[in-house]
């Protein structure tokens, strides 16, 4: 037998202990694994069918198995969504219409906080990241999960880019911790260069897993970091959990706003309160005189405030530093609290706990 047999016998005994709970089969037997590629250099690149019953960790478990077979350089998992099943050809019965999930109450997250955008680009997980700093520098015990399937960046921006979340004992996910926060991110559960080609039921079981299979412990606030629109994710997180408020963040622009309004629209249609606006890109302050700059025209997301009828939580300026500090991996809440951006953010961050504090006021006392 050559080495590269070899090998790939030590990879296919490696998939074959590792098992589908849900089925009792291993992910070979089990047809989850379609494909098994290996390069000259012992790269091994797996493709991996995914059913919406099926535990998201087994993404997970997969490649960390073939990683730890000796020889392998490294292993890369390329998920799918499991096709719908075949019609038989027989009529099919109408199917009678399913009422949506009630959503679940989860004590120990605290306050759950939607952070969500019309369009992508205007910078929403920035604001997530800072906000979710902000709040714990303040001494709040918060969790934050990216649920930007298509575009996690949290990792990133928070410096945890490679790590990845252990499983314990009692298999519950244990989240990241960075800057005295509790992270999840589907960027820590696959590579950087991996397409999730995931359809609505697979986004929901990963927003569901979340939410229900990760140890957050006992949190004060827990954000939520949307992906762009209003799709299978926002659905999905207020179908799943009972979410106190929502955030939206936009430009100045009409464009931006126009499609921030829809955003808004759809916590209105879903029953969760909207909070205010928050404007980013507001503006550039010269470094050198302090002189304002409307790069993005001005005033949008003030006249989107005033015609939902909610505040404007904060206008968050235009400064080189924000991205640099973003790339590093630290909040400029936290690094650069003074600078023109990190005092702007933390202005929102204390308009936005004070917001939730006056709701929480006005609630009754029966309610979530």
């Amino acid at each position: 037998m050559s080495d590269d047999q070899k090998l790939r016998a030590r990879i296919g005994a490696a998939l074959t202990g590792v098992v589908n709970p849900r089925t009792g089969k291993d992910v070979v037997s089990g047809g989850m694994v379609t494909d098994v590629q290996v390069d000259d250099a012992a790269n091994v690149r797996i493709t991996f069918v995914l059913s919406p019953d099926d535990p998201a960790a087994l993404v997970r478990e997969t490649r960390m198995a073939v990683q730890a077979v000796e020889g392998v350089a490294s292993a890369k998992v390329d998920v799918r969504a499991a096709a719908p099943a075949p019609a038989t050809g027989a009529p099919q019965p109408t199917p009678k219409t399913v009422p949506p999930p009630t959503p679940r109450s989860f004590p120990n997250l605290g306050t759950v906080v939607a952070i969500s955008s019309g369009k992508g680009g205007v910078g929403k997980s920035t604001v997530s990241v800072n906000l979710a700093a902000a709040l714990a520098a303040q001494g709040r015990r918060v969790g934050l999960m990216d649920a930007d399937i298509y575009g996690p960046n949290l990792p990133r921006m928070l410096g945890l880019v490679g790590q990845e979340p252990v499983v314990s004992p009692a298999r519950r996910i244990l989240p990241l911790e960075a800057h005295g926060l509790k992270v999840m991110s589907v960027g820590n559960l696959i590579e950087r260069d991996v397409a999730t080609i995931w359809r609505g039921p697979i986004i929901t079981k990963v927003i569901q897993q979340f939410l229900a299979d990760v140890d957050w412990g006992q949190l004060d606030t827990f954000l939520v970091d949307l992906p762009p629109g209003t799709g299978d994710a926002q659905l999905s997180l207020v179908q799943s959990v009972r979410v106190t408020a929502g955030v939206i963040v936009t430009t100045p622009q009409e464009v931006s706003v126009g499609d921030a309004l829809r955003g808004a629209k759809m916590f209105e249609k879903v029953g969760v309160p909207l909070l205010g606006i928050v404007e980013n890109m507001s503006y550039f302050a010269c470094p050198h005189c302090g002189e304002r700059t409307d790069i993005f025209a001005s005033g949008g997301g003030r006249r989107l405030a005033a015609e939902l009828g909610v505040p404007l939580l904060g206008e968050i300026p235009l400064e080189a530093r924000l991205q640099e500090l973003a790339e590093a991996g630290t909040p400029i809440v936290l690094a650069e609290p003074a600078s023109p951006a990190g005092a702007a953010l933390l202005a929102m961050a204390s308009s936005i706990r004070r917001a939730l504090e006056e709701q929480s006021r006005r609630a009754p006392p029966d309610a979530g």
